[in-house]
C-alpha cells in the first residue's frame, strides 16, 4: 500500500524523557483542550456491552449468528469475536513482539522512524500542524500483506521473534478477515467472493500501539476520535487494561476486554459501499493511570486503484438514495491522513455526495 502523505509524522523524543524521568508530569502537548478530555461522566455505564459474535459458529453458515453479524454491524459497528481460531500462542507471541519493540531505547527504535511523506515505521501519524495536541500512543505502523508490499527498513529484524511472530498472526488474522468478508458480501445480496471481487488485491496492513501510564488520564487521549479508514479493522487488545471506547447513541461506551477475543469494527469503505447501512463509529483509547496497555490493530482494505461507491443492491427503496460518491480508494486515504483526528464527519465526509 504506497500511501504518501506529506507531514504524516513528527519526531517526538521529549515525550519519552517526561514519562521516564517524572512521571507525575504531563506534557502541555499532551494536554487535550477541555472540550476533548475523557470526562468521566462521558462515559456511559458499564452494564451495555457492544455484541459477541461466535466465529466458530458463523463460519459454518448458521444463519442465525449471521442475523446477529447483521445487527451488530447495522447497530453498533462493533463486535467482539470469540472462538476465531487463531490459537492462543498465536495471539500471545503477538503481544510478547509488540512488548519487546517498544520496550527497546528510543534510540534503537528511532532507527525504524516514519520518512515525511510514509505512513510505515515508527512515530505519530494524523500530525499535521505544529500546534496541533497529541496523542498519548507510541506507534509502529507496517504494511504486511502483499507480501511484496512490506518494507523491512520498517521492521526491526533483529529484535528476536519480531518478524515470525507478526507473520504467522498476519496470516491467521487474513484468515479470518476473509471469511467475515465472505459473511457480509451474503448479507449485501451477492455471493461469498462477492466483496473480495469488488476490493482488488486486498491489502493488509497493522498499528502497534503502546500507551504508557499517565498521573493525569483525565487530561491526555491515547488516540483521538476517529473512524477507520479501512473495510473493516481487527483488533487484538490487552486482557487486562480496558482502554478502548466507542461512540454509541452519544455515549462514550468503554470495550471491556474478553481474553484471546478480537474486536472488529466497521471501516468507512464499507460504510460507503452500503450506502450506509453499515456504519463506521468512532472511537478513541484512552490512558490508565497506573498500568501501560497496548494493542494490535490490524486494517482491512482495497487496493489503491479500487473505486468505492455504493452498490446496487444497497440503493434501493429499502435503503436510502445514493449517499455516497465513487471515488478511488487511494484519493479517499490520502484526504483522510491529510486531516488530523477529529471525529468522524469531517472524513467521511470526503465521500458524501451534496445535498441538493
Amino acid at each position: 500500500m504506497d500511501l504518501k502523505v506529506e507531514n504524516g509524522c513528527i519526531e517526538e523524543d521529549r515525550y519519552w524523557e517526561f514519562v521516564r524521568t517524572d512521571s507525575q508530569s504531563v506534557p502541555d502537548r499532551y494536554i487535550q483542550e477541555h472540550k476533548d478530555r475523557p470526562l468521566v461522566s462521558e462515559i456511559f455505564p458499564d452494564s451495555l456491552e457492544i455484541p459477541i459474535i461466535d466465529f466458530s459458529t458463523l463460519s459454518t453458515g448458521d444463519e442465525h449468528e449471521r442475523r446477529k453479524l447483521d445487527l451488530a454491524c447495522k447497530e453498533w459497528g462493533f463486535f467482539q469475536m470469540i472462538n476465531h481460531g487463531v490459537e492462543e500462542e498465536v495471539l500471545h507471541k503477538m503481544m510478547a513482539a509488540v512488548a519487546a519493540f517498544f520496550e527497546l531505547p528510543i534510540d534503537e527504535k528511532k532507527k525504524y522512524a516514519m520518512a515525511e511523506d510514509d505512513l510505515q515505521g515508527y512515530g505519530q501519524a494524523y500530525v499535521v500542524s505544529e500546534q496541533q495536541k497529541l496523542d498519548w500512543c507510541d506507534l509502529m505502523f507496517l504494511v504486511t500483506l502483499p507480501l511484496q508490499n512490506r518494507n523491512f527498513k520498517f521492521w526491526p529484524l533483529t529484535l528476536p521473534g519480531f518478524k515470525e511472530a507478526l507473520e504467522v498472526y498476519s496470516k491467521e488474522v487474513q484468515m479470518v478477515a476473509e471469511e467475515l468478508y465472505a459473511n457480509i458480501s451474503v448479507l449485501m445480496g451477492m455471493d461469498r467472493d462477492g466483496l473480495k471481487r469488488l476490493q482488488g488485491d486486498l491489502k493488509q496492513a497493522v498499528r502497534l500501539n503502546y500507551y504508557p501510564p499517565c498521573s493525569r488520564p483525565d487530561l491526555v487521549l491515547g488516540v483521538s476520535p476517529h473512524s477507520d479508514g479501512t473495510a473493516i479493522t481487527l483488533l487484538l487488545q490487552d486482557d487486562n487494561v480496558t482502554g478502548l471506547q466507542i461512540k454509541h447513541k452519544e455515549d462514550w461506551i468503554p470495550v471491556k476486554p474478553i481474553p484471546n477475543s478480537l474486536v472488529v469494527n466497521v471501516g468507512d469503505v464499507l460504510e460507503i459501499l452500503s450506502n450506509g447501512k453499515y456504519q463506521s463509529i468512532e472511537h478513541r483509547a484512552c490512558a490508565n493511570e497506573k498500568k501501560p496497555r497496548m494493542s494490535v490493530a490490524t486494517f482491512m482494505v482495497p487496493g489503491d486503484e479500487v473505486e468505492i461507491g455504493p452498490l446496487e443492491s444497497m440503493m434501493s427503496d429499502i435503503y436510502l438514495p445514493k449517499v455516497y460518491k465513487n471515488i478511488k480508494y487511494i484519493d479517499y486515504i490520502r484526504q483522510k491522513f491529510a486531516k488530523k483526528m477529529e471525529g468522524k464527519m469531517a472524513h467521511i465526509a470526503i465521500a458524501k455526495l451534496e445535498s441538493k
